[in-house]
């Protein structure tokens, strides 16, 4: 399945300047796999050493926060979209 990943400006210089990634994967996890053996240092800025996501990056699919859904369980539809933000702070 095809998704489209939007990066914040915080990690464009990462990937060249893209402001948006196409992945491939039926849920978050895959999706983000998916990234990461594009462009490796990606991981390293999102995901935490446990394989979650780091405690200041927030990722969105139909605009609803994954953490209060079925985290990177989360499924996303063929042609959707992943949206991958810094976290706000307190939140």
């Amino acid at each position: 399945m095809a998704v489209t990943v939007k990066l914040p400006t915080q990690l464009r210089a990462t990937v060249g300047g893209e402001s948006a990634l196409s992945a491939e994967g039926a849920t978050v996890g895959e999706v983000l796999e998916s990234v990461y053996a594009q462009h490796g240092e990606l991981r390293e800025r999102i995901a935490d050493g446990d394989g979650g996501l780091r405690r200041f990056v927030n990722v969105y699919v139909g605009g609803e926060d994954i953490r209060y859904l079925e985290g990177l369980e989360t499924p996303v539809a063929d042609g959707g979209e992943v949206q991958i933000l810094p976290a706000v702070a307190g939140g």
